[in-house]
């Protein structure tokens, strides 16, 4: 075996090539002490689960209250027509001062304007009904 000491004309060369090996290994260094000082973490999430009730289911279903919002703004109660306002209101505040509240679904028609439902839906928080939800989203999907 052979060693290239230089070549044979004597002219110093310049060596335009780095020597990569010691910043591989320095670089693997740095990497092993990174991985070993990064703590171990632990994704864990806190969730209160409910806490399993072993009672009976109640023995009647909830009283539900259908109101029906039309593409023109008229409300309907349990399929009947409320003429207006204070007239929904003064349902609305029956509703509010039952002990055990009955379910109020809100039907929106997908045509109605915001203002519509916004308004019902106003006026049942205003008086204290606290038991209410829009139903029949699936027709707004298109």
């Amino acid at each position: 075996m052979g060693m290239n000491v230089g070549n044979a004309s004597g002219d110093d060369e310049v060596m335009v090539d780095i020597n990569t090996t010691p910043l591989i290994d320095v670089m693997l260094v740095l990497l092993i002490m990174f991985i070993i000082t990064i703590p171990i973490q632990t994704h864990a999430v806190k969730m209160n689960m409910p806490v399993p009730n072993n009672a009976a289911p109640p023995p009647t279903p909830p009283v539900i209250i259908r109101i029906d919002l039309d593409f023109d703004g008229t409300i309907g109660w349990n399929g009947e027509i409320v003429p207006d306002r204070e007239t929904l209101e003064a349902k609305l505040a029956a509703v509010a001062a039952e002990p055990d509240q009955p379910e109020v679904h809100l039907r929106p028609n997908k045509l109605v304007t915001y203002r519509h439902v916004a308004m019902v839906m106003a006026s049942a928080q205003r008086l204290g009904v606290t038991k209410i939800g829009i139903v029949g989203n699936e027709q707004f999907l298109n």
